[in-house]
């Protein structure tokens, strides 16, 4: 949201400036700045890359000033600050904090979240606008604080929402004790006659209105003091929100009884009745709903906690030669690391020493811990299973894999979806209207009703403004976003984007890239078929010894294979290389030549025998090579970068969701082709330049509709920018790309699917909330005026009226929690074994 950058009073920013290089880009920038209404003087550093901008009194603009500088050719550096927000209750408050902070000068955009009771603000400037933001927050009558990313605060933030759950069960039971001798007394004396007849020989008519309205004061002012608090500043600053129509409703019903108490000579005899109890169950039934609201609210942050949850506390770390227990925020780049068995991993970093096995799953999904030795990355959070070894730290702190995880799945819950804006449209007029619906149901009755027109007309008028919830239509999406974010994160599905939810329900058709998306991204030997008289072992010696000496791709698949099977390879001479064709070497005195079949050809082989084997290596996309020993035709060969063993599955899977799929590669047609047909892709792009997928992007688009590019987030960055939504493959440790909507950290394109049936269970569960909160008003608030009485008579109590709002909040929560059961359509895991060796022998 754009920010109105206005201020009452003289004020200057620093605004980090990208993209200078010498003093006349200082001099450009400057006067870029200086041409800006209201700026009375600009101070540009080329060392330190920021603008100083002074602003003349009631001229605060940095937005413009950003937006010259832009003009101008350079790049204004954004910041973001997270706040917490305390106080709110309903959408009503989001709304009223969201445009409080967008008054603040340098505020570029700002997200507020009911659930997380979270700010997210980008803003222009430095650490002084924070404060003024704080400061803003604080004037419309909420409290703001800075969120400082150090290692407690997860700690505080848990030890405040465990004070607010403590608060508030305390003041729900003190409401209960006082409460409930009020509703005996009032309405059992309606509905039990012993209860009646107790009370009129016992304490007597008037003595029952004395006790009820001392408990009931008791309970308004004691318990029911927090909605005084919030809800009257709000009515006097003519921004009423949820707080507000409880303080009406309740005022309402309590002034009225008080009046009929100690001053029944000004109101008719037969209107003369009290309705404490109404007020005090009100309030009790209120605390009670924000008391069920706070508990299940600190369960829709859970998976950020379990992953916090995932880095230990301290490090075991060498320093000055021996091994230290150290806290984890004392690490340092470069710190040999020591980890134990069982121990988790503390930072990211690489072996220098030992080896081990090493659970994975929180962040790749697969359940099979992986072999670490020298040289082998590992990270933070993961767990050693059987040996140990030191490593070296390479990423700390707010740099880790882990880090980045949290920060992404943070950014994604805090973010709003394109149906969030519909719904903040409404809930910005929503009490407003309630109130204006509530005095003229009291009007109505006043006039209209029968007799005591006054007192059907004070009833249905508070049943009106206790009955609405603004709560659950403010909860509705972000508890949704929340938990199904979150459960994402669990099955190694990181949405960067919280909008990329909505969007990805709604693609007509996956693209993905064929080399390390549906390939294992990187050659293997697939085939190996020698001729009749040669042992496939000693063949593939002698070949692979050859390969050696190459540095060519393919020979590094065939010499890897060898080292798979343990074989070692002898000494070469005579090494030669023939472009076009092949290589030529000497082996133990045997003359071995590996090559296309044009070389063995050249060499007057004949390689008809190898037709049939030809063909069907042909028709699975794959190009054969030859290999000669001491000049008769030996094997034939095949390297190729092979398909995953999960790609067949998900192909399916997304065809049974609906979805067109389409491969786009760089391969020639009749290879691509080949691989199409043997997973069941329906549409192929082949011979497709990397800078010439965008483009393809753009046609299957105008094809097919919305469109998800799959790709591995590096070298398919601008496809995945121009897709609708972009999905990164991870590798598990390369987690942070910017250009992509969704990171599936398995590197399995199974992930692709899951990430689709979480997005269609999370848009399901929003419209089932958004459904029930709407529904719930639309319908409850014409029966609270009494739309049905005269029908069937049927009057909405005040107290049904609490108990049905403060339980349409608690409904909202609970069903946004049962994203946390979603089950992944298919299992996604990580492709880590070798590629199966083909071995075969002809006659």
């Amino acid at each position: 949201m754009a920010a109105t950058n206005r201020s009452a009073a003289a004020e200057s920013f620093d605004i980090p400036v990208q993209g200078m290089s010498c003093a006349s880009c200082v001099g450009r920038v400057e006067k870029a700045i200086k041409s800006v209404e209201g700026v009375t003087a600009a101070n540009v550093n080329l060392a330190t890359e920021r603008a100083h901008v002074s602003f003349a009194p009631e001229k605060a603009n940095p937005q413009a000033v950003a937006e010259a500088i832009r003009a101008a050719g350079y790049e204004p550096s954004e910041s973001h600050v997270d706040l917490k927000i305390e106080g709110m209750t309903c959408a009503s408050c989001v709304a009223r904090v969201e445009k409080a902070l967008e008054r603040v000068p340098g505020v570029v955009e700002a997200h507020v979240n009911l659930a997380t009771e979270r700010a997210s603000v980008r803003y222009l400037g430095g650490a002084d606008v924070i404060g003024r933001m704080i400061a803003a927050v604080n004037a419309t009558g909420y409290e703001a604080k800075e969120i400082r990313q150090d290692a407690d605060q997860t700690d505080r933030e848990r030890a405040a929402r465990e004070a607010e759950i403590a608060a508030l069960r305390r003041s729900l039971t003190v409401a209960a004790i006082l409460t409930l001798p009020v509703f005996v007394v009032e309405m059992g004396s309606h509905f039990i006659p012993a209860i009646h007849d107790w009370v009129m020989s016992i304490l007597g008519h008037q003595t029952s209105w004395y006790l009820q309205f001392a408990l009931t004061s008791l309970v308004l002012f004691g318990p029911g003091l927090r909605f005084f608090r919030k809800g009257v500043p709000a009515l006097l600053r003519w921004a009423p929100d949820m707080n507000s129509l409880v303080v009406l409703g309740t005022s309402a019903a309590y002034a009225y009884s008080v009046v009929a108490t100690f001053l029944p000579g000004v109101l008719p005899a037969e209107m003369a009745n009290v309705y404490y109890e109404a007020a005090a169950v009100i309030v009790t039934l209120i605390l009670l709903g924000r008391f069920l609201e706070a508990k299940a609210k600190g369960r829709t942050s859970e998976a950020i906690k379990r992953l916090i949850g995932l880095a230990p506390k301290t490090a075991r770390v060498i320093r000055n030669g021996e091994a230290r227990e150290i806290p984890l925020d004392q690490v340092l780049i470069g710190d040999i690391v020591q980890v134990r068995p069982g121990e988790k991993v503390p930072v990211d970093g690489e072996v220098v020493e030992g080896s081990s096995f090493v659970d994975e799953s929180m962040i790749t999904g697969e359940p099979v811990p992986v072999q670490k030795a020298q040289g082998s990355e590992v990270v933070g959070g993961t767990i050693n299973k059987t040996g140990g070894f030191t490593f070296r730290a390479t990423r700390i702190g707010a740099d880790t894999v882990l880090a980045q995880i949290i920060r992404m799945v943070e950014q994604a819950q805090g973010s709003k979806l394109p149906i969030q804006a519909m719904v903040d449209r409404i809930t910005a007029w929503f009490v407003p209207a309630v109130m204006a619906a509530a005095a003229l149901t009291f009007l109505i009755w006043l006039i209209f009703g029968p007799d005591p027109a006054m007192t059907f007309a004070l009833v249905n008028a508070v049943a009106v403004l206790i009955i609405a919830c603004p709560c659950a239509m403010g909860l509705a999406t972000p508890t949704s976003i929340m938990v199904g974010t979150g459960r994402a994160a669990e099955l190694g599905v990181l949405f960067r984007q919280g909008e990329a939810l909505q969007s990805l329900k709604e693609i007509g058709v996956v693209a993905l890239d064929k080399t390390g998306t549906l390939t294992k991204g990187r050659p293997d030997l697939t085939d190996f078929v020698t001729a009749n008289g040669f042992i496939e072992t000693d063949a593939l010696r002698l070949v692979a010894a050859v390969e050696a000496r190459s540095e060519h791709p393919i020979a590094q698949a065939i010499v890897a294979a060898a080292e798979r099977q343990s074989i070692t390879l002898p000494a070469t001479d005579s090494f030669e290389a023939v472009p076009g064709f092949g290589v030529s070497a000497t082996v133990k005195g045997r003359k071995v030549d590996v090559g296309a079949d044009r070389f063995m050809q050249k060499l007057g082989l004949d390689v008809a025998v190898f037709a049939d084997t030809a063909a069907r290596l042909g028709s699975e996309g794959k190009s054969p090579l030859y290999a000669a020993i001491d000049g008769r035709l030996a094997a034939i060969i095949a390297v190729a970068d092979p398909i995953k063993d999960s790609t067949p599955e998900a192909i399916a899977a997304l065809h049974a969701l609906g979805l067109k799929v389409a491969m786009i590669t760089g391969d020639n047609r009749k290879t691509a082709e080949a691989i199409a047909r043997r997973i069941g892709i329906d549409e192929v792009v082949a011979e497709v330049l990397p800078e010439g997928k965008v483009e393809v992007v753009k046609r299957l688009r105008q094809t097919h509709g919305r469109i998800a590019f799959v790709g591995d987030g590096i070298n398919d960055a601008p496809a995945l920018a121009e897709a609708d939504i972009g999905i990164a493959i991870g590798t598990g440790t390369d987690i942070a790309i910017e250009s992509a909507d969704v990171v599936l950290m398995s590197g399995d394109v199974r992930g692709v699917v899951n990430a689709i049936g979480l997005s269609k269970a999370t848009i399901r569960n929003i419209g089932e909330n958004l459904f029930w909160a709407f529904a719930y008003n639309v319908v409850l608030i014409p029966v609270a005026a009494g739309a049905l009485y005269p029908v069937n008579g049927t009057l909405l109590s005040p107290i049904v009226a609490a108990a049905a709002m403060a339980l349409s909040s608690v409904f909202v929560v609970g069903n946004a929690l049962r994203l946390r059961r979603f089950e992944a359509p298919i299992e996604a895991r990580q492709e880590i074994a070798p590629a199966a060796l083909t071995v075969e022998g002809v006659a």
